[in-house]
């Protein structure tokens, strides 16, 4: 046999998504470069790993054997890379963290400079939306999660990175009177929402519930990214963060419509389970972030203040 450390990083992602597609994405990988290694990886095998039924792929008995020890393997290759960082003194490990999907405009700034003086910490970033973020905290499966809105079902620490602003946001084809009242602009406005669990449609809805405003609701989408991609297209008007349509407005595809009680404002937090016991990385990237968190939003978000 001659199968490659890289072959059983993708088999075991296989077995972890039960799909080539998805695998190939947590991988950034094309679909056919992952189903070429899988068949190559099948090949030296005269038992079967995986089978397919319809259009759907099933990892076998012994598959998930092969996967279970592919996972023992890659761990202790991790382990011999930790060690050889550890002789020269660097700090080695894992540092996982779970974010809201809108926070991926806001954590790669407060990770990058960290990670690139630590070369031996190995990164693992869930992007999901805020129900499943604070499931992983309760889990105690991740060090840290990012989220503008804190549970409060969760005895929880946090560290404050940057405000939050939420306005009602629109294509550039339709003007605005900005004397038009809250209630009169939403009559007719299409409005799309994000999926529930997210914590941008429990902000946009709180919002609608504080003010009696009758919505006509248009869709559902599940990020902010396809929210934002909808409503230049045309096919309504939204309540989103600032954070992620920058160029947008800097490009006048978007405009924000002015509007009373808008913006809404939050704060992004960095939030872990009260008591938990960090490891050296974790306890590492706290107290750096507690150091540089002014100068990263000086030097990073300088261009929220426009707004």
């Amino acid at each position: 046999m001659n199968y490659t450390l890289n072959q059983l990083q993708i088999f075991l992602k296989i077995a972890q998504t039960q799909s080539v597609t998805k695998a190939s994405e947590e991988l950034n990988l094309t679909q056919p470069a992952v189903s070429i290694q899988l068949r190559n990886f099948q090949n030296q095998f005269d038992i079967p790993l995986t089978e397919v039924v319809g259009r759907k792929i099933y990892i076998t008995d012994f598959g998930r054997e092969i996967a279970e020890s592919a996972e023992n393997i890659i761990n202790q290759v991790y382990a011999i890379n930790y060690k050889t960082l550890a002789y020269k003194g660097k700090l080695i490990g894992r540092l996982k963290i779970s974010i809201v999907s809108t926070a991926k405009y806001v954590m790669p700034f407060f990770l990058a400079d960290f990670m690139e003086q630590h070369s031996g910490i190995e990164l693992m970033m869930d992007v999901t939306n805020k129900n499943k973020v604070v499931e992983s905290l309760e889990n105690n499966e991740v060090d840290f999660a990012l989220v503008s809105i804190l549970p409060n079902t969760l005895n929880i620490d946090k560290l404050d990175l940057l405000q939050n602003k939420l306005y009602l946001v629109g294509s550039t084809k339709t003007k605005f009177k900005r004397a038009i009242s809250t209630i009169e602009i939403f009559k007719d406005l299409p409005l799309i929402f994000r999926e529930k669990g997210s914590g941008t449609r429990q902000t946009m809805e709180s919002f609608i519930e504080r003010n009696t405003i009758s919505v006509l609701k248009k869709m559902e989408l599940t990020s902010n990214e396809a929210v934002k991609q909808a409503i230049l297209a045309g096919l309504g008007y939204s309540i989103m963060p600032l954070i992620g349509i920058r160029n947008e407005l800097h490009n006048n595809e978007l405009q924000i419509i002015p509007i009373k009680g808008l913006p809404i404002k939050t704060t992004w937090s960095l939030i872990w389970i009260k008591g938990k016991k960090h490891s050296p990385v974790a306890k590492s990237f706290a107290e750096y972030l507690k150091k540089e968190k002014l100068q990263i939003v000086q030097n990073k978000f300088s261009w929220y203040e426009q707004y």
